[in-house]
């Protein structure tokens, strides 16, 4: 049995589907369904039990959980505006802690989400090696909570008894429910699809263009499928990207979206809020030779494709996986 947490999510659902198609259906999954969306989520899934996030913590702590093989652990608070300390501290670290501790102890194979955000502005790179976790600045608290159970893994001299998985910019099926937190390439076709036009913001950095800010895009395809090697893989340990390795702008992926919809590039760049203008990132893009040295050989999808896969068999016929 495997437990997947935020399983009615768009990462954790992604990965019932991924763990469905390799013929697991012995899966308890444990999130709380506050949105019809994450309804749909579940709805294309296979699974044996749901259990809500604070009933799922009790059995654990009070050890009355059945014997699992591994818990995926993908629950979180993931808003990157979120100003609350004390409930990211709650909900992000010490929630993750709990789930960490227990498979410790009972020698359960622990993989949990960390992110991308833990490497702030980029100024200390983005390598995932673990002797560099205590120079990295997060720009936000989101990406300070998870760089706290990170750190205290890494102090707790655990984290080669387990995986955490740094999150770039994942797009795809089943992220319908996040609201301002969806992808660009979700917002932008919906901006297409009705108004013609997609919206990207101005630039207020030297150096780059309007639209010209970089992310490192990834399918949640290949997110899945990275994660996933974890899983088959036992006996590797520690902090990892999942990313593509290659930075690509807002541009290249409005051009993209215009493409697979089939419509006219009309881009309008606006004003960037004043309130997230400090907290930007201009530039990401995972290092992935610890990946590839791990033994993970897949071919990654590029943008183009990962954008062409998600708009014309998810989007636009209206789909979960």
């Amino acid at each position: 049995m495997i437990i997947v947490t935020g399983a009615a999510g768009f990462i954790g659902s992604a990965l019932v589907h991924g763990l469905n198609l390799k013929g697991f259906d012995d899966i308890w999954i444990v999130d709380d369904v506050d949105h019809p969306e994450k309804q749909k989520n579940l709805d294309a899934i296979t699974y044996s039990r749901l259990m809500g996030k604070d009933a799922f913590l009790k059995e654990l702590v009070a050890t009355t959980l059945p014997a699992c093989t591994a818990i995926l652990h993908m629950g979180a608070c993931s808003s990157t505006t979120e100003t609350n300390e004390a409930y990211l501290r709650e909900n992000n670290f010490e929630y993750t802690r709990s789930l960490a501790k227990y498979c410790l102890k009972k020698g359960v194979r622990f993989i949990y989400a960390s992110s991308a955000a833990t490497y702030g502005a980029g100024e200390n790179g983005y390598c995932d090696d673990e002797s560099l976790l205590e120079i990295l600045k997060p720009l936000n608290l989101y990406g300070a909570s998870k760089q706290w159970f990170d750190l205290w893994a890494k102090q707790e001299g655990v984290l080669k008894d387990m995986v955490g998985l740094k999150y770039f910019n994942v797009f795809g099926p089943n992220e319908y429910h996040k609201g301002g937190m969806q992808s660009m390439v979700r917002k932008g076709y919906l901006q297409v699809r009705d108004e013609g036009r997609l919206k990207l913001f101005k630039s207020y950095k030297e150096g780059f263009s309007d639209g010209g800010q970089e992310r490192d895009f990834i399918y949640v395809r290949d997110a899945v499928a990275m994660t996933l090697f974890f899983l088959q893989n036992e006996n590797v340990g520690g902090i990892y990207n999942v990313g593509s390795g290659v930075a690509r702008n807002w541009n290249d992926l409005a051009t993209a979206v215009f493409r697979a919809a089939n419509k006219k590039i009309d881009i309008e760049y606006i004003a960037m809020p004043e309130s997230i203008r400090d907290q930007y990132q201009y530039h990401t893009c995972a290092e992935m030779n610890k990946m590839r040295s791990a033994g993970y050989t897949e071919t990654i999808m590029s943008l183009e494709a990962g954008v062409t896969d998600y708009v014309k068999n998810y989007l636009t016929p209206n789909k979960h996986f």
